[in-house]
This record gives structure tokens, C-alpha cells and sequence, in this order.
């Protein structure tokens, strides 16, 4: 069951990775919190169709702050980074999420702090570092800041969410929160936006792609992830997104693959093993020293 719920998380990341080619391909020149508010929304709205449930009054505070930082804060820190740095450099800053997470699960969720998972997220920020990162990148720092607040943003994200756990399915869960991310990015994108934008062909196909697939499909997978996985290992997963991004350009845009990013994505995939075997021999040693329960009878 693990393994299972493990491979269906990690789709999520699969297929964020295609969000880079997306972005700078269907997207280009677009405010970055109108793409954010355009993928959320719609997505959102669209899920509450489905799941025809309100949430309760006493979890909307709750629900606002988790749509704020997975989505409003996030999305919208994202694509300033990944419009502002070289793509190499946004994925780096991106990679410190599982190390953040590993810190606030200690202290939002009284997890203990493994050295295993301490060293696989240091291992999965070098690995993709070597996978994406370029000598001629070059910083800005409007879009550094907005990388590592990102990362931190869904990190926090991410922990809360598994703090904050309704009684209700995953699909109304992930409505409630993509809803809630949207409308909080409405009254600033307008006082953002001097007019109204003229959006191509092109642009609406690429924001559909980004808001039901990239955005309704695989966040019911993330949050289902989150909800039966320790928070640290659904981070690590997070490095299959740039790993994802550099295959999709090798075989789509024709892109060199070199030995650098080849030892990058080992590292990255390594992080991902150690996480995952940190994680069991844990669990193995916890069971070991618990006493058995005395025969019923």
C-alpha cells in the first residue's frame, strides 16, 4: 500500500514538470499572478461543481490560509521566479522545500528530526543543482527572494495540510483550498493589472493544460499523498518536478543531456531511496523495541 500510495504522489511532480515548457511556451510575457489566478480558480470552481459541498464555517480561516500558501502565495511566487531567473536557478531555490519541511514537521507536528531525511534533502538540493543549474546563470534578486519564499510558502503548505485534515474526501478537500487560493488572488491581480489582458489561442490552451491538469488532477493526488504519507518523504518528492522538466526538453525541445545532470539526477533519485529507507528502518526499529501485547485469553 506504501508503494502505491508513494507512485500515485509522485505523479504530481511528474507531471509539474511540464510546466516549464508550458510557461515559456503557451505563456510567455504573461503577470505571473493572472497565470496563478487563472489556474487556480477555474480549476477550483470546477471541483465544487463536481463534489456540491460547502465548507463549513468554522474551517473557512483554516481553508484560507492553506489556499494562501499552496496556491495564492505560491503559484504566484513561482511563476515571478520562473520569470525572472533562468529555470536552473528557480528549480534550485524550489529544492530547499523538503528541508524546510523536515524543520516545521518538527515543530507543527512534534515529528522527530531524522539525520536520514536532513540528508536526503541536502542531497536532493545538490542533486538538482547538477541536473538544472548552469555556470552562466544569472541571479536577480527579486526573483531569488520569491524562489526561496515560495518554496517556504508550499512547505508550510504542505505540513498544515497534513495537521488539517477535514472530514471530508480528498476531491472536496482539494476543492475547498484551489477555491479559496483563487479567490484570495482576485482583488490582487486586478489592482495589479493597468487592463484587461487579450489572451491568445495559445494562452487559453495553455492555461487549461496548467489549471485542470497541472492543477485540479494532481493536486487530488498531492493532498491524497500528504494525508497518508510523512510529510518529509511527500517533499522529496518535489525533485522529480526538475527531473521531469530536463527529460521533457531532451525529448521534446531536443536538449543535451550531460554527464553533470546525469550524477544530478542519480543524486536526485538517491535522495529520494534514502528518504524512503531512512523512513522504514525507523519504523523497523520502533517495532522492535515496543513489547509484545500479552496473548488474549
Amino acid at each position: 500500500m506504501q508503494s502505491r500510495d508513494l507512485i500515485l504522489t509522485a505523479l504530481a511532480p511528474v507531471i509539474w514538470g511540464s510546466s516549464y515548457i508550458v510557461t515559456t511556451s503557451l505563456l510567455p510575457g504573461q503577470s505571473p499572478l493572472l497565470v496563478a489566478l487563472l489556474r487556480a480558480l477555474p480549476a477550483g470552481l470546477l471541483l465544487m461543481l463536481m463534489v456540491r459541498q460547502l465548507p463549513p464555517l468554522n474551517w473557512v480561516p483554516r481553508l484560507l490560509v492553506l489556499g494562501a500558501l499552496n496556491f495564492s502565495i505560491f503559484w504566484s511566487l513561482l511563476f515571478v521566479a520562473a520569470y525572472r531567473l533562468p529555470g536552473g536557478v528557480a528549480a534550485t531555490l524550489g529544492a530547499v522545500q523538503p528541508l524546510v519541511v523536515v524543520f516545521l514537521s518538527a515543530l507543527m507536528l512534534k515529528t522527530p528530526v531524522r539525520m536520514a531525511a536532513v540528508l536526503a534533502a541536502g542531497l536532493s538540493i545538490l542533486g538538482v543543482a547538477l541536473l538544472v543549474l548552469t555556470p552562466s546563470a544569472e541571479l536577480d534578486g527579486i526573483g531569488v527572494f520569491a524562489g526561496l519564499a515560495g518554496a517556504i510558502a508550499m512547505a508550510a503548505g504542505v505540513v498544515l495540510s497534513r495537521k488539517w485534515q477535514p472530514p471530508v474526501s480528498l476531491l472536496t478537500f482539494t476543492a475547498w483550498q484551489l477555491t479559496a487560493g483563487g479567490l484570495l488572488l482576485i482583488p490582487v491581480t486586478l489592482w495589479s493589472l493597468p487592463a484587461v489582458p487579450q489572451l491568445s489561442g495559445e494562452n487559453m490552451l495553455g492555461l487549461a493544460y496548467m489549471s485542470l491538469i497541472g492543477g485540479a488532477a494532481t493536486y487530488v493526488l498531492w493532498f491524497r499523498g500528504i494525508a497518508r504519507l510523512e510529510p518529509s518523504v511527500v517533499s522529496l518528492l518535489g525533485v522529480l518536478s526538475p527531473l521531469s522538466a530536463v527529460i521533457l526538453g531532451w525529448v521534446i525541445l531536443g536538449e543535451v543531456l550531460t554527464a553533470k545532470q546525469a550524477i544530478g539526477a542519480c543524486l536526485a533519485l538517491f535522495s529520494l531511496w534514502l528518504g524512503q529507507s531512512g523512513l522504514r528502518w525507523r519504523r523497523r526499529r520502533v517495532a522492535d523495541v515496543q513489547p509484545a501485547k500479552p496473548a488474549a485469553g
